[in-house]
């Protein structure tokens, strides 16, 4: 969620089932991260959200069943969002240890620059401690990242994180955090969807516990009309971006779906009452677009594999 680039070469085949998750999914469905906590399965997004849009937008969320909201300091709305989940814990009654909130460091700029992010996110949003903070990308090269992540991991110790990960990072990037021999990352949130379902990145991240978050579920609505999403809508009597999030939580992610549609925020999660079947998963799989003999330039919009729907950093330095 942010601007940039590519990914690698994808294998054949993706090593976990996708019947991974069991059909009798709830709103209130969790998975447990590596490090012990609990994440819900579905969240709500708020990228190019902004000021009383923002607001508004995780309010209707929290309205209509949400309890995971994501932001993050690059979308320059961390306080809106913030206030949004303290104003209706406040009028509802509901704990703060009932929403899970997930933001994410802008600039990999070092230890102490790190730290700072941090302190800055908890006072914009003011809810005492963030449940999942990531690196929001690759950028800025080996040193910056294994600092930023030596700082995050100190962070997560002193308790005002609770778990920690990674956004948009390719496999060379996975393994150069795994290498320093500090905390595994919990979560690694990417341009996920059947248009782009990433192999190698994942098969990666499910060998070492690091859940899969996916921050364009939908595509942006840009294969809303695609033959194999209408028939399946059809089938199951639902919108294409049921089937699409359907499809996301079936692959065992757990889904950052956005919308500043108060009614669509809503129909999002009509999710719960119907299942894909293992062969309708798997048909899903087969409308990836990659093309690895057509290698975009690192950290630009331009794939190497898949329908990139904003940026893809995955192969970035």
């Amino acid at each position: 969620m942010s601007r940039g680039i590519t990914r690698p070469p994808i294998p054949e085949t993706i090593s976990l089932p996708s019947t991974s998750l069991p059909m009798a999914l709830t709103l209130q469905s969790t998975r447990k991260l590596n490090d012990g906590n609990e994440i819900l399965i579905l969240g709500f997004g708020t990228y190019e959200l902004d000021g009383r849009e923002a607001y508004d937008a995780v309010t209707w969320a929290l309205e209509a069943g949400y309890r995971h909201i994501d932001s993050a300091t690059w979308y320059e709305n961390e306080r809106e969002v913030g206030q949004a989940i303290r104003d209706f814990c406040e009028s509802t009654g509901t704990p703060r240890s009932a929403i899970f909130y997930t933001t994410k460091l802008k600039l990999n700029d070092g230890y102490e620059p790190t730290l700072k992010a941090i302190q800055f996110s908890l006072d914009e949003c003011g809810l005492e401690y963030i449940d999942l903070y990531l690196i929001h990308g690759p950028l800025g090269g080996p040193a910056a990242r294994k600092e930023c992540w030596r700082a995050i991991c100190d962070a997560q110790k002193e308790g005002r994180v609770k778990s920690i990960g990674i956004s948009t990072f390719g496999v060379r990037h996975i393994k150069e955090i795994l290498e320093m021999g500090l905390a595994v990352p919990a979560v690694n949130q990417i341009d996920l969807h059947p248009f782009m379902i990433r192999t190698e990145i994942v098969n990666l991240c499910h060998e070492h516990g690091i859940s899969l978050e996916a921050w364009a579920p939908l595509v942006r609505g840009l294969r809303f009309k695609h033959p194999s999403i209408v028939s399946l809508a059809k089938k199951h009597h639902k919108e294409p971006a049921q089937i699409l999030l359907r499809y996301c939580l079936q692959k065992g992610y757990v889904a950052i779906p956005k919308s500043s549609s108060r009614a669509r925020i809503a129909s999002n999660t009509n999710i719960f009452d119907f299942a894909l079947d293992e062969k309708e998963v798997a048909d899903l799989d087969a409308l990836d677009e990659g093309a690895p003999d057509s290698p975009g330039p690192p950290c630009s919009h331009t794939p190497s594999a898949g329908l990139v729907t904003d940026w893809d950093p995955t192969e970035c330095p």
